[in-house]
């Protein structure tokens, strides 16, 4: 009766994706790679923000874009990264040690396109720049979540991937006042901040190339929960005929990882489920480009101003990611998950309030900024608990690969219903459809039972 009972609470416990490490065990420390991995994205994302903070502005004051126009090229800057994350996904997996070769040509071919810019005036080169830009963002991002989710152990993965979004934050967080400087201080400011980007984009990629380990020498060794794997039971067992691991479970005897092998994790019922409620969200969730033109819009804020209100979200982002990164390994990732999207329904709910105070752009970025800790590293958490390790790069990729195509359908929406009925009504309907979806996410992520072998020792 005892064993069965804490076999029941453990299955409930982990269903939810909280993780509690045992009693008496020390907190293990954030591993050297993440912090490597860390450092990366945090000089890469002063250079992508850069270029991020002032886009919308150039696009639609400086080249005249309508707001269907720039949708489109914002669902690409955004979107078009799914149509690679899979083949990066895949390359990793296959390669054992290339995860971090993959994210390293992701990061130099998103380098090469910042000097681009300077040459694109028109919708179609400069969709051509950003679509690369972007094919770039997809093959980078799954081998490095996977680096993280690999070197970390399972009670500490919340943790670990809110230390690397935050100092990814960081990044964040200074593109956006960097851009604002060189505006202010040149004549011809936008091509400006393109040149900057570009060189602070080669000295991330230098960091990588120097400091972040291979995947074979910097993922941990496989240990405590993820070793299970390899005991008796429904996720480890090995077949009484052959002596084989089965397909997708760790093992001395464990395939090679084949695109075949990654589709076929959709099977999993909790990725599959995982990875729809991130497409239903995804296709409610209003780009940041149109959050920041909405403000600009009902506050009046002039144009040299505006690549600063994106430091409101990075700054919410950089000091929340940890605290709720922990809070979601502990209470449940899931719920911390949804609890993030109601954050966000909050900041459409304050945009379509008549409330014209000076606290409006503070609340609305915070809140904003909360959305993205309570849900960025920890939808890449909650996915690494339903995959294996060889497969790990595929699968996170799948879940990104449906966030990201949802969201490119977003931006194209939202920018047509703007276009053709205003920005008050396009939002209202985005708010109405997150509600909607964040409901039926809430009751299509259920526990589901273990398989009785879980929780034997």
């Amino acid at each position: 009766m005892y064993v069965a009972d804490s076999r029941a609470s453990t299955s409930a416990a982990s269903a939810e994706g909280a993780v509690r490490p045992r009693a008496g065990r020390r907190r293990a420390a954030v591993a050297p790679t993440v912090l490597a991995l860390g450092a990366v994205s945090l000089i890469t994302d002063v250079s992508s923000e850069m270029v991020t903070a002032v886009l919308p502005l150039y696009l639609v004051t400086g080249l005249g874009l309508s707001p269907l126009g720039f949708g489109l090229l914002d669902g690409i800057y955004n979107g078009f990264s799914a149509l690679v994350r899979l083949i990066g996904g895949h390359l990793a997996d296959r390669g054992g040690g290339r995860h971090k070769w993959v994210a390293g040509f992701g990061y130099a071919l998103s380098a090469a396109c910042k000097p681009l810019l300077l040459l694109a005036h028109t919708l179609t080169p400069i969709g051509l720049v950003l679509a690369a830009d972007r094919t770039g963002k997809g093959l980078r991002t799954a081998p490095r979540d996977a680096l993280i989710s690999l070197s970390s152990t399972p009670e500490t993965r919340g943790r670990a991937f809110g230390v690397h979004r935050a100092m990814d934050t960081a990044g964040a967080l200074f593109g956006p006042l960097v851009a604002f400087l060189i505006l202010r201080a040149t004549v011809d400011g936008y091509d400006a901040v393109f040149t900057v980007s570009f060189c602070v984009a080669v000295v991330g990629v230098l960091v990588l190339v120097l400091f972040v380990p291979n995947g074979a020498n910097g993922t941990r060794t496989k240990s405590g929960a993820d070793g299970a794997r390899t005991k008796s039971g429904a996720d480890g067992a090995r077949s009484p005929a052959t002596g084989t691991a089965p397909q997708g479970i760790s093992g001395d005897t464990a395939p090679r990882p084949t695109l075949r092998a990654a589709l076929a994790l959709l099977a999993r019922p909790d990725l599959r489920r995982v990875t729809l409620c991130a497409l239903l969200l995804g296709l409610a969730t209003v780009s940041d480009s149109f959050v920041y033109l909405l403000l600009q819009r009902r506050l009046g804020v002039p144009d040299r101003w505006f690549a600063l209100l994106p430091l409101g979200t990075a700054a919410a982002f950089l000091l929340l990611a940890v605290p709720l990164g922990r809070l979601a390994d502990r209470v449940g990732r899931w719920r911390v998950f949804l609890a993030g999207h109601g954050a966000l329904l909050l900041a459409y709910a304050l945009l379509l309030t008549s409330w014209h105070g000076t606290a409006l752009p503070y609340a609305v970025l915070l809140l904003h900024g909360c959305f993205y800790a309570a849900t960025d590293g920890v939808l890449m958490a909650v996915a690494s608990e339903s995959v294996p390790e060889e497969l790990r790069s595929s699968g996170l990729a799948l879940v990104q690969t449906g966030q990201a195509l949802a969201r490119f359908v977003c931006s194209l929406g939202f920018g047509a219903a703007w276009t053709a009925w205003g920005d008050r009504t396009a939002l209202t309907a985005s708010t109405v459809a997150l509600a909607l979806c964040a409901l039926f996410a809430l009751t299509l992520r259920r526990p589901t039972p273990s398989a009785p072998s879980e929780g034997l020792a």
